[in-house]
């Protein structure tokens, strides 16, 4: 009821699971009597003909935008070490949907555990179940990647053959692989900072030269599982209110955080601490800055993850070898 109060347009429900709440189906129901619609982001390995025939009642088809699934591999002894149990269920869940017509979509995290599956998993997902696209992101240092870094993330190499392999994707597939971060998201980054340095022109907004973020703070908030509200799911440490006490609309423009993160946009990279002196700071923006607050601890920092600069040195890739200056 507050956000149709305020307006809010489209709520997306994620997890965890969102399928393992008894509730569900009254949390769908209050997001279409309050005028908004929806999109699920699910792991697919509760769906079933039973969960199909809930989204018949009522409206809550029709107000239904999509449901992503997450398929980490194109077999269950791939998918399965990120998500353990889970493939058999979670592919079946996503048959259905698309033989049911449902708005379907699929996100792969690259890891290591399936770099090397990667042209498998496009076949399975584009050729076999018959999707039009999916997207792809990566694997990072925060949250369960935090606690098995070492054994899911990519290294400085296996970014760069990450990218490659992205690279050959995209063109085997025109228009069907879509990314915002990760490897297949670099590829633009690196090329239009390339780009900007050698035109002078703000290309696209990775070559702002000022520090920004993504909507979070312009046009979403998170609410957690226990009614924390927060910037966004990555910056789920900094704590504005809770759904049952605090005013949205107070939070949404007045708190401190808030207007904070929303000034990041006016600070130069060549600023930043830890960017002071980078030959590529006219031309960088500092990427996400949940993930640099998980890193660094700080607000106005650069994602180190996505640090142009730092990765030329880690692969040791030459001006020859840009092969993303080609795109």
């Amino acid at each position: 009821e507050k956000l149709g109060d305020l307006a809010v347009r489209r709520v997306t429900l994620t997890g965890g699971e969102v399928f393992t709440r008894r509730d569900i189906w009254e949390l769908i129901d209050g997001i279409i009597a309050n005028r908004m619609r929806y999109s699920i982001l699910s792991n697919g390995t509760l769906i079933d003909e039973q969960v199909l025939a809930q989204f018949q009642v009522g409206k809550r088809r029709l107000r239904l935008d999509s449901i992503q699934i997450s398929i980490d591999g194109s077999c269950a002894e791939v998918h399965n070490r990120s998500r353990p149990n889970s493939f058999d269920r979670a592919l079946r869940g996503l048959r259905l949907l698309k033989e049911a017509g449902f708005p379907v979509t699929v996100r792969t995290t690259i890891n290591k555990h399936n770099l090397h599956d990667l042209e498998n998993i496009a076949r399975l997902l584009l050729e076999d179940v018959g999707l039009p696209s999916f997207s792809t992101n990566e694997a990072m240092p925060m949250g369960a990647g935090c606690d098995n870094q070492a054994a899911i993330t990519l290294s400085a190499a296996e970014k760069l053959e990450a990218m490659h392999i992205m690279q050959r994707l995209v063109a085997r597939y025109p228009g069907r692989l879509q990314a915002t971060a990760g490897p297949q998201s670099k590829l633009k980054m690196y090329a239009d900072m390339e780009r900007a340095r050698q035109t002078g022109e703000r290309v696209s907004s990775y070559t702002s030269g000022h520090l920004t973020a993504c909507g979070c703070i312009f046009s979403k908030l998170d609410v957690l599982h226990d009614g924390t509200i927060v910037p966004c799911h990555v910056l789920h440490q900094l704590h504005l209110g809770h759904i049952a006490t605090d005013s949205l609309d107070e939070i949404w423009h007045t708190h401190p955080i808030i207007l904070a993160m929303r000034e990041r946009r006016s600070i130069p990279m060549r600023q930043v601490p830890g960017c002071i002196g980078c030959e590529w700071a006219d031309y960088c923006n500092g990427s996400c800055p949940g993930l640099a607050y998980e890193i660094t601890g700080e607000l106005n920092r650069a994602n180190p993850e996505d640090c142009y600069r730092r990765f030329l040195a880690e692969t040791g890739v030459t001006d020859a070898e840009k092969f993303w200056l080609t795109r």
